[in-house]
């Protein structure tokens, strides 16, 4: 667990994420990090993301898989499914992404569902998926198109 105040100063430095080069964050994160116990599931998350926003996707994906091992909060959670196989479709590992998504969409459903099936249409297409990208690109489309949202779930299932 953490507390507020740690927290607040973690949301400060992910604040100015895109106004510090990618070292700095990384260095920020890995200050903050360390504040925390050596086998905390929340710093290795943390630092998984500052890796991950830096465009060391390499280094990121171990220190998801760890904070997943561990354990988060089902908010943190889920963000590390969600930024873990975002990495991994850019390093190539598409399918293994698919199956991650395509996993997280049936067991959660919360404020992260348009997140998880955006990654999932984008990890379908680089494994050449494309109507079934689409499909789900659409479905996630149709909630936020009251007007249409009824024709394009219809064609989000004929997809």
């Amino acid at each position: 667990m953490t507390d507020p105040e740690w927290e607040g100063r973690l949301a400060a430095t992910w604040a100015q994420r895109y106004t510090v080069d990618g070292r700095e964050l990384v260095g920020r994160v890995e200050d903050l990090a360390a504040e925390l116990p050596p086998c905390s599931s929340v710093a290795a998350f943390e630092r998984a993301c500052s890796w991950d926003a830096a465009g060391h996707g390499e280094r990121a994906v171990p220190l998801y898989r760890e904070a997943l091992a561990r354990g988060l909060d089902e908010h943190r959670r889920r963000r590390a499914v969600i930024q873990l196989a975002g990495s991994l479709r850019r390093l190539g590992e598409a399918e293994e992404s698919v199956r991650l998504l395509t996993a997280e969409r049936e067991r959660a459903s919360d404020e992260l569902d348009d997140a998880v099936r955006a990654f999932l249409a984008l990890a379908l297409a680089d494994c050449g998926r494309d109507r079934e990208a689409l499909a789900v690109a659409m479905e996630t489309l149709a909630p936020h198109v009251p007007c249409y949202q009824r024709a394009l779930s219809s064609y989000a299932r004929q997809l």
